[in-house]
């Protein structure tokens, strides 16, 4: 998805560089991270490669460790080296933010295992905009496995999941610069991470779509 398929919540590019609790790119072993991308290399494209493959690979996703544990703030995330697609989207945006790449929320709404029966859910991604590239790209850092394989792709996106809209699954376009308020509802007031997996918002809310531009 590039720049004319998305809709920016806001036009103004430091709104996605912004640090916040949950965004918390100054906490110490983010920097130190940084420091670690930086002193591989200076080009914004390959810092937000190695950025995106290391929040895919070297972070587990929580549902597939059979986790019980939630994480939220990137820095936890990073701490505690696992979350959900949401908590890898945190970390990823505040490394992003972190080495001066704009970066924001996107989500998808999914079936919980890959039947309507399931039930479905919003899983969380990141879209990046590269100054060198002059436009925004999506990358899911999710976490590969058995029938996933996310990639970072510039020319051909290759995110985690297919999406169906036949069955009811939708990919927004949209691109906010905080994750939303239902999925931190969601995730703050889960008791272990068993009971976020059917906690989590089916959808987007009309609210959070108010002030975005047309």
């Amino acid at each position: 998805m590039r720049t004319l398929d998305v809709r920016l919540q806001t036009r103004d590019l430091t709104a996605f560089l912004a640090a916040s609790s949950i965004v918390d790119l100054e906490a110490p072993h983010i920097q130190k991270k940084l420091e670690e991308i930086r002193s591989v290399s200076k080009s914004d494209e390959q810092q937000a490669k190695i950025a995106f493959e290391f929040v895919r690979d070297e972070i587990g996703h929580s549902f597939d460790l059979d986790s019980d544990v939630i994480t939220i703030a990137a820095s936890e995330v990073l701490e505690v080296k696992e979350g959900i697609c949401f908590a890898k989207a945190h970390l990823l945006a505040a490394l992003l933010r972190g080495l001066g790449i704009p970066a924001g929320f996107c989500y998808q709404r999914v079936t919980r295992k890959g039947t309507v029966e399931s039930g479905f859910a919003l899983h969380g991604l990141n879209a990046v905009y590269l100054p060198s590239r002059e436009a925004w790209f999506r990358l899911d850092p999710r976490g590969n496995r058995e029938g996933v394989n996310s990639q970072f792709s510039l020319d051909h996106e290759q995110l985690a999941y297919k999406i169906q809209p036949d069955i009811g699954e939708i990919d927004y376009p949209y691109v906010f610069t905080d994750p939303l308020s239902e999925v931190m509802a969601s995730m703050k007031n889960s008791v272990d991470c068993h009971e976020l997996f059917t906690k989590r918002p089916d959808a987007i809310d009309a609210g959070s779509l108010v002030e975005f531009e047309s």
